[in-house]
């Protein structure tokens, strides 16, 4: 029987949920110039994490078939969520390097 990824997928989410939110107050501290696009990628990473969140521990109380659907949705926008935080960091470092 194939075990669930749903609760790596909560816990990891989760965690990149709060790094986000970190990046994005460092941000506003910082006060870097011209981050308006950063603050965008980071508040679209924000969502995408928090969605991941939603649908794992939803899936975690559904019956299989639904699960996995579910868990699958979670995978791939955790997935996006990790693209678009690379993105963010890229941004956040070439901004700084300037």
């Amino acid at each position: 029987m194939r075990e669930s990824r749903s609760p790596h997928i909560l816990n990891t989410s989760a965690n990149l949920l709060g790094l986000c939110f970190i990046v994005l107050t460092s941000i506003k501290v910082s006060k870097m110039q011209d981050v308006t696009l950063i603050d965008e990628t980071t508040a679209l990473a924000i969502v995408l994490f928090m969605a991941s969140c939603m649908l794992s521990f939803i899936s975690m109380g559904k019956s299989l078939g639904s699960s996995r659907k579910l868990e699958k949705a979670a995978d791939i926008i955790f997935l996006s969520g990790l693209v678009v935080l690379f993105l963010t960091t890229m941004m956040i470092t070439f901004n700084v390097i300037k």
